[in-house]
């Protein structure tokens, strides 16, 4: 569950990561050491990227973070945000839980909760999203996204 608010007069784009349940497991432990990575697309070209802190040994993590873009209103058209939930690892590669993506080239409900924060400026729309799995590495996910 996240949500999305845009300050056109400040071309600010908030983006409140409040928390995630039922993730998948990822550690022998049973759980996963969850964080999650927010970037900047334009064009296809990752722009920036961002995340949130790891949250140990959980499957059902609270957030409450925000991640703040400057997006001028002109180039709103041209961006999306692809999120993905990490699992953390000490050794080896960070794993990918799940992949999920909003803006306006999104589909179905990336594309409307995109939709609804513009069409309520300075307002925080959130909405739960479901993840979808990854069986690519993450270099892989990002040229599909």
């Amino acid at each position: 569950m996240f949500s999305l608010c845009y300050l056109p007069t400040a071309g600010r784009l908030t983006l409140t990561v409040i928390k995630c349940r039922n993730l998948k497991a990822m550690d022998i432990t049973g759980y996963s050491d969850p964080y999650v990575k927010v970037s900047l697309i334009c064009d296809g070209r990752r722009l920036k990227k961002k995340k949130t802190s790891i949250k140990k040994n959980t499957l059902n993590p609270t957030y409450n973070e925000a991640i703040i873009f400057d997006i001028p209103p002109d180039s709103m058209d041209h961006v999306s945000l692809h999120i993905s939930v990490m699992d953390y690892d000490l050794v080896g590669h960070n794993e990918i839980i799940g992949v999920m993506r909003v803006g306006s080239h999104a589909e179905g409900l990336g594309r409307d909760h995109w939709n609804e924060m513009l069409a309520y400026p300075r307002k925080p729309i959130a909405h739960w999203h479901p993840l979808l799995e990854s069986k690519k590495s993450e270099k892989e996910v990002s040229k599909i996204l």
